[in-house]
């Protein structure tokens, strides 16, 4: 029996692909800076924000320097906060709670999800949250999934995990976690409905 479902972030709880994409298209439209150049600036720091060696705070003045524009860090904030929300996976994953733990595993920066868990309070959905910079491993490996299922009390049998990325599956699916993959391009929810199902998740 299905007991917890955890759900990727961006490009699943989010209709962006990836948070680069918010942030970098946030930033480029209210500054004027070419988008091309700010993908390359933050994406020579994406790996260790990403695995908790750094943060935004830390890398801000380089980047500024990589882009050659001073930047007011609170503009990352603002797009932070301009990350889209699925609504309807939203509305899924409030469903589902009722008979379900509910999570989310995300490779993502500490900071940016500690503000979203602010600012879209993911914390009264979604128990636990788990981060990549937090633990210092991403999806590419175990350890990330093992922690998710030691905090949410089950075994991998009892998970389902979905992700927008297939190369993402491989690694819970090897531990016996059950997998979905969510198209974000077509965010077809009828059909994320149905492999839920497919699983005894109603």
């Amino acid at each position: 029996m299905i007991k917890a479902v955890f759900f990727d972030y961006d490009g699943v709880l989010t209709t962006d692909k990836t948070g680069s994409q918010t942030t970098t298209r946030y930033l480029s439209e209210v500054t004027g800076l070419e988008l091309s150049a700010l993908k390359a600036g933050f994406a020579r720091f994406n790996k260790d924000l990403t695995l908790g060696k750094s943060t935004h705070a830390q890398i801000w003045p380089e980047l500024c320097r990589a882009l050659g524009r001073e930047l007011d860090i609170q503009l990352l904030y603002q797009a932070f906060e301009s990350t889209p929300k699925n609504s309807e996976v939203f509305s899924l994953a409030r469903r589902l709670r009722k008979r379900h733990s509910v999570g989310i595993i995300t490779d993502n920066k500490k900071d940016r999800i500690d503000y979203l868990k602010h600012c879209q309070d993911l914390g009264a959905l979604f128990d636990p949250i788990v981060v990549s910079a937090e633990i210092g491993s991403d999806k590419g490996s175990p350890e990330i999934f093992l922690h998710a299922l030691r905090l949410a009390g089950v075994s991998p049998e009892e998970a389902v995990f979905v992700d927008n990325n297939a190369d993402n599956l491989g690694a819970p699916g090897a531990l016996g976690i059950n997998t979905i993959f969510h198209d974000d391009e077509k965010n077809d929810i009828d059909a994320l409905l149905g492999s839920l199902d497919a699983l005894g998740v109603r």
